[in-house]
């Protein structure tokens, strides 16, 4: 995938309602991952997290979904959860449907915006996709 699909995938993400469950995987195919990756993930095989709602994707990112007006609460927990530099982790993302934050772990970078302003956010995350 392109940034130009990738923007596409996002924006396409959060026009759909807002799945608990099924975000982090959502999240993950929008920035090229492999279907048999997230099967993996979902299955709990390779996903590592410590955090509750969390999904911890080796190299890349732990994502958490979080109960509404628990965002920055939830970011700090993984940001200080020891899964989180063990899996080598470049991105932290927190969201609860309603606003998200995240963090680019090596450059200390920070977003913290609405839910459906993510699309206007996806070039944060282009590392994900190897952009």
């Amino acid at each position: 995938m392109n940034a130009v699909e990738i923007e596409e995938a996002v924006s396409n993400l959060v026009l759909q309602p807002f799945d608990r469950a099924e975000f982090p995987f959502a999240f993950l195919a929008a920035f090229d991952n492999k279907e048999t990756t997230i099967k993996r993930l979902r299955k709990g095989e390779t996903n590592t997290s410590d955090v509750p709602g969390g999904v911890l994707q080796r190299n890349n990112i732990h994502i958490a979904v979080c109960e509404p007006g628990s965002v920055p609460t939830t970011l700090k927990a993984l940001r200080a959860s020891p899964k989180t530099p063990a899996a080598k982790a470049k991105f932290i993302l927190a969201t609860d449907g309603v606003a998200f934050e995240a963090e680019d772990l090596a450059s200390g970078e920070t977003i913290a915006a609405d839910y459906p302003d993510l699309p206007k956010h996806f070039g944060f995350f282009l590392p994900l996709a190897g952009i």
